[in-house]
């Protein structure tokens, strides 16, 4: 059995490599910065209001919003690689208003009610202990204060065998949840749901963007190396089985935004 801290090194390796981050592209989730506008859209972001973006990778999000919506936004991530690549990133004219480190999500290293928002996009699934983690995003939000999430969704029931491995965890699938169970955990943490949206067409998308790189990438003889957790040599069949499950309803991708109540 592999144990939470196991699993979480092994997610953070994995995206943290470059490899992952070519499959993925720059901004490490289905639907892009397009879906980030989306989910910002919900969080009544204003200048000079504190943002927290948990795993937030190589700050493509965070460099986002401090340039489109001038807030303030702090990048937190398990990642030490992409924490360095995120600080190397750097955001010309944005005066500071861009930090990163690292951090666990179930145990943000921030104190109670600081941040006005915080964004969670494609990670949230991968977390082993996601009540710990939901209770922790409403902890550090002011009362007032939003969450927005975007996530991979899942019916355990209906998965293939092929998704339901350590790799298929890495890859945001394993562990996923149907869009109500985020929706409990959210309300159990002391959040109200305000907004659900299912965004299953971005996912599909997404797996046509790697398969057309895959092939590129396993050209490369250190990419398992660079990968740690991730099986090329099963992938085009993960890719598959992820396609057809979509297709028929027991994998998805939604967004999901809620409120602190004041």
């Amino acid at each position: 059995m592999t144990t939470s801290e196991e699993l979480k090194s092994c997610c953070a390796a994995a995206y943290g490599s470059d490899v992952v981050a070519m499959l993925l592209g720059d901004a490490y989730h289905p639907g892009g910065l397009a879906l980030t506008r989306r989910l910002a859209s919900l969080l009544e972001l204003a200048a000079g209001r504190r943002v927290l973006d948990v795993a937030s990778g190589r700050g493509t999000t965070a460099l986002l919003l401090a340039h489109e919506y001038r807030v303030r936004v702090d990048g937190v991530d398990l990642s030490a690689a992409n924490v360095a690549l995120a600080q190397g990133a750097g955001g010309t004219g944005l005066d500071g208003q861009v930090t990163f480190s690292a951090g666990d999500a179930e145990r943000l290293p921030y104190p109670d009610g600081i941040f006005d928002a915080v964004v969670c996009e494609c990670a949230f699934c991968t977390f082993p202990d996601k009540p710990a983690a939901a209770t922790e995003l409403a902890r550090v939000l002011k009362p007032g204060g939003r969450v927005g999430i975007t996530d991979v969704t899942a019916d355990h029931t209906r998965l293939p065998p092929e998704l339901t491995s350590l790799a298929a965890w890495v890859a945001c699938v394993a562990d996923a949840q149907p869009m109500r169970t985020y929706a409990d955990l959210l309300a159990a943490a002391g959040l109200h749901v305000t907004h659900a949206e299912p965004h299953d067409a971005a996912l599909l998308r997404m797996i046509d963007q790697i398969e057309a790189r895959l092939t590129v990438v396993r050209m490369t003889a250190s990419a398992a190396a660079e990968a740690p957790g991730v099986d090329f040599d099963k992938a085009s069949g993960a890719l598959a089985a992820a396609r057809a499950a979509i297709v028929d309803g027991a994998l998805g991708y939604t967004l999901l935004a809620a409120k602190k109540p004041r």
